[in-house]
C-alpha cells in the first residue's frame, strides 16, 4: 500500500485590517546593553517539499485510516477531532487530526494552509508531520508526532530555570520558522507541546502563512485574538503595518507571563473576557507585568517581547541572546 501525499499551494489570501489597565513599573536596568535594532530578514531559501520524516512514515506503510487504531480523544477543534492512535503494524503511537471534509469553508482554508506548512517543516522544535492523508469522503488526516504530556496548560511551571528552558526551546522553533519565512501567528499556550521528556515543540499551523516575498505584509485579523500584538488590532495606530514575525514575539511574551502567573494577564484570575475592554487594553493600555519575587533577567525579557512599538521590539534571535534563556545561567 503506497502513501498518497496530497499538498496543495494555498491561493494568496486577501488581507483585511480588523483592550487600557494599570501602568506597569519600568523595567530594571538591563544586563547589557541590546544589539543594535535590526530587523532580520529570513533568507529566500524555502526546505525540501516534504520533511524526511514524511518520507520515513511513507516507507513504514502508514498508508490508510485502517492501519490506524483509534486509543482516545485527545481534543476536538472547528471541524475536525484530534486522537491518539496506534499503527497496527508497528505498535507505533501518533496523534491523529481528522478534519471533516463538509467543515465550512474557512476552515477548509486553514487545512490547506496547514498542509502547505507542514510539507515545509523538519525541525526537532516544531511538531512533526508523518504523512497527510485525503479521503474519499472529502475529510483530511494529519498522522502527527504525538505528544505525550499535552500542551503548556497543563504543565505547572515550578520555576524560572524551567521556564527558561521552555522559552529557549520555543524561541528556537520560531527561529526556525521566521528563517523559512513562515510566520505562526498564534503562539499561545495550547499550542505549545510537551512530551515526558519536557521537550516543548511548536505545533497548529491552521492561520500560519508563509511569507512569499520578503517585503510581504501580515496584516490579515486571524488567529486568537486575546494573544495579538497591538499593531494587529490597530495597523493605522502603529504605522499602517504589520511585522508578522515581531507579532509571535509579542504573542510568545504574553504566554509566558501567563504561564508564570497562571492566568491570562489581561484579565483577573477567573474573569470572563469582554472583546472590547479587551481590546482596548492591549492597544492603549500598558503591557502587562510580573509579580514580585521575579528576577530582574526575568522582567527585562518580558519587557523585551511586550514593547507596544514592533520595531523596539526584539527579534527572535536576539532574545536567544538574552541572560534569561543563557544557556549558561542555569
Amino acid at each position: 500500500m503506497h502513501l498518497r501525499i496530497f499538498v496543495h499551494r494555498i491561493p494568496r489570501l486577501s488581507l483585511s485590517k480588523t483592550f487600557h489597565g494599570r501602568r506597569a513599573a519600568a523595567p530594571p536596568a538591563r544586563p547589557q546593553a541590546p544589539p543594535p535594532r535590526r530587523r532580520l530578514r529570513p533568507p529566500p531559501t524555502l526546505p525540501p517539499p516534504l520533511p524526511p520524516a514524511a518520507v520515513a512514515a511513507a516507507a513504514a506503510g502508514t498508508a490508510t485510516l485502517a492501519d490506524l487504531e483509534k486509543l482516545q480523544v485527545l481534543g476536538h477543534g472547528s471541524g475536525g477531532t484530534v486522537y491518539k492512535v496506534r499503527h497496527r503494524r508497528t505498535s507505533a503511537i501518533y496523534a491523529l487530526k481528522l478534519i471533516h471534509g463538509d467543515c465550512d469553508p474557512t476552515v477548509r482554508r486553514q487545512v490547506l494552509r496547514e498542509m502547505d506548512i507542514l510539507r515545509r517543516t523538519d525541525s526537532p522544535f516544531v511538531v512533526k508531520c508523518h504523512a497527510i492523508i485525503p479521503q474519499a469522503s472529502g475529510d483530511t488526516a494529519f498522522v502527527l508526532e504525538f505528544m505525550d504530556a499535552g500542551t503548556l496548560t497543563s504543565i505547572p511551571i515550578a520555576s524560572e530555570s524551567a521556564l527558561s528552558r521552555i522559552t529557549r526551546q520555543v524561541l528556537h522553533g520560531l527561529s526556525y520558522l521566521h528563517s523559512h519565512k513562515i510566520v505562526h501567528r498564534d503562539i499561545k499556550p495550547s499550542n505549545l507541546l510537551v512530551n515526558s521528556r519536557m521537550e516543548v515543540k511548536i505545533a497548529d499551523f491552521g492561520v500560519s502563512k508563509v511569507m512569499c516575498r520578503t517585503l510581504d505584509p501580515c496584516d490579515s485579523y486571524v488567529g486568537t485574538c486575546a494573544y495579538m500584538s497591538p499593531e494587529r488590532f490597530d495597523p493605522d495606530r502603529y504605522g499602517g503595518r504589520y511585522d508578522g514575525y515581531a507579532g509571535d514575539v509579542w504573542s510568545l511574551g504574553l504566554t509566558l507571563v501567563e504561564l508564570w502567573v497562571g492566568h491570562f494577564p489581561y484579565l483577573v484570575d477567573g474573569e470572563r473576557p469582554d472583546w472590547a475592554s479587551l481590546m482596548c487594553k492591549i492597544c492603549f493600555g500598558d503591557p502587562p507585568s510580573l509579580p514580585d519575587g521575579a528576577s530582574d533577567d526575568f522582567r527585562d525579557f518580558v519587557a523585551c517581547c511586550l514593547q507596544k512599538d514592533s520595531n523596539k521590539r526584539w527579534t527572535v534571535d536576539q532574545l536567544l541572546a538574552h541572560p534569561f534563556v543563557s544557556r549558561d545561567r542555569w
